[in-house]
């Protein structure tokens, strides 16, 4: 994995893509099957949308736009560059291929295969630096994996799946309410694993309602032994009638250190060589989510959530063009390089959803809070944002769907970012550097096959 998030262009292709992991998921009435029996099923979506943004910087910050908050060098914009309204647009396109088989005794086989290709613009051109092309997360499936199930005993998947940190914060309760990549790809948990095991329960009745229990793993590279990373996740999912609930709860030592919720699982750095190298300390992370809907009537859904983030910190070390560095005092020297902190944060989100036939409704909010740590270097834990949005989807028909949402971002001042937003700019792409304020209006397309 490429050691530089961008943190650029996550305009119209990120505000949207809870969207369609959401049609993705309901769509498996229109799914085509074929094969021995339909054992097969191919579902999926493609997807345009525009944007039209304010308070945009094209090229503000000194140092690459692909390089992360994390560094020094990161800090500095050019003075006098000027920031004003761009017009973003992008497609995308994921598809869901499927397999089942009942190999007898209430035992069936079944295995997922995903992938998500994109592309981005800026008012017609291409301003978006990539490595591995068109696919979203390069070197990263968004599911590979096999699964034996039996309504009985529950379930095994192995191979590469997203978290479900990630996924529930980003569909349903992010992307009901035009939030997916400010709530689900915002934190201090990872959203990919390649090399993970899950295992989870049939459904038990509980209190009148429906009860699943789940435990996920993943060993990360494991070329790394010294710093061997290692990757847990608890998963509760409560259903009782129009009740939702979903908890959740992640410990992971030596991935790469960030705040970047859709971040895939592997290693300290890209280089197992830096196992060896005594400088590099190790890193943890932990992240804990609480989430609910509910629906009074058959009009209104009502959803929210509140996440703890905590970081150990972790130091910025110079080796192979590499660092792992999060929440780093650049006045602390240490050897070949500086000592990180570690910090904690406490998120929250609130939507709300009111349907009317084909027509849908929405307003939502994430607040992203100021962080506690002992790092007298403000490296964005004295700032917050409050992120609010108001959607309008008409759902054209079984395979069309029209969605527009106008959004808003408040910073509490001007400076780097929260801690728990993994850039300057992530999810609204007003870069806290340069405006306190910002907004945006995106219309998108999505045709379900």
């Amino acid at each position: 994995m490429h050691s530089k998030r961008k943190p650029f262009i996550k305009l119209a292709a990120r505000k949207t893509s809870g969207l369609f992991l959401a049609i993705a998921a309901s769509a498996s009435s229109y799914a085509v099957d074929f094969g021995p029996d339909g054992m097969f099923s191919l579902t999926g979506f493609a997807q345009i949308a525009a944007t039209q943004q304010g308070n945009y910087c094209l090229n503000c910050q000194v140092a690459d736009i692909n390089s992360t908050k994390q560094i020094r060098v990161s800090d500095a914009i050019i003075p006098g560059q000027n920031f004003g309204d761009a017009l973003a647009s992008n497609w995308q396109i994921q598809p869901f291929l499927k397999a089942q088989y009942d190999v007898g005794g209430g035992f069936k086989v079944a295995g997922l295969l995903s992938q998500r290709w994109r592309k981005s613009y800026i008012n017609g051109n291409d301003p978006e630096i990539r490595y591995g092309g068109t696919v979203d997360v390069p070197g990263f499936w968004y599911e590979k994996n096999l699964a034996l199930r039996h309504e009985d005993y529950g379930q095994v998947i192995i191979g590469s799946m997203t978290t479900r940190a990630y996924a529930e914060s980003n569909y349903p309760y992010g992307s009901n309410v035009g939030l997916s990549d400010a709530w689900g790809a915002t934190g201090s948990g990872y959203g990919m694993l390649a090399n993970a095991i899950r295992v989870g329960t049939r459904n038990f009745d509980v209190a009148q309602g429906d009860l699943y229990l789940e435990a996920t793993y993943d060993q990360g590279n494991t070329d790394f032994s010294r710093l061997k990373p290692q990757f847990f996740e608890l998963y509760v999912m409560y259903r009782r009638g129009s009740l939702a609930v979903d908890m959740m709860y992640q410990d992971a030592k030596n991935g790469k250190a960030g705040a970047w919720g859709q971040s895939p699982f592997s290693g300290l750095t890209r280089f197992s060589a830096d196992d060896a190298n005594p400088a590099f300390t190790g890193n943890r992370q932990k992240t804990a989510l609480l989430l609910a809907r509910y629906q009074p009537n058959t009009r209104l859904e009502i959803s929210g959530g509140i996440r703890r983030n905590q970081w150990s910190g972790a130091d910025l070390v110079f080796a192979n063009n590499e660092t792992s560095a999060f929440n780093v005092d650049f006045t602390k020297p240490i050897g070949n390089g500086f000592k990180g902190f570690s910090a904690s944060s406490v998120d929250a989100l609130l939507g709300v959803r009111y349907f009317m036939g084909d027509w849908t409704l929405s307003t939502g909010m994430v607040y992203l809070g100021k962080a506690s740590t002992d790092n007298t270097s403000d490296r964005g834990q004295n700032n917050s944002a409050l992120i609010n949005t108001f959607g309008v989807a008409y759902k054209v028909n079984n395979s069309v769907k029209v969605e527009s949402t106008a959004g808003f971002v408040n910073y509490a001042k001007l400076g780097l970012s929260p801690l728990s937003m993994p850039g300057n700019a992530s999810a609204t792409n007003v870069d806290s550097r340069i405006a306190t304020t910002g907004r945006w209006l995106t219309v998108g397309v999505v045709y379900t096959f």
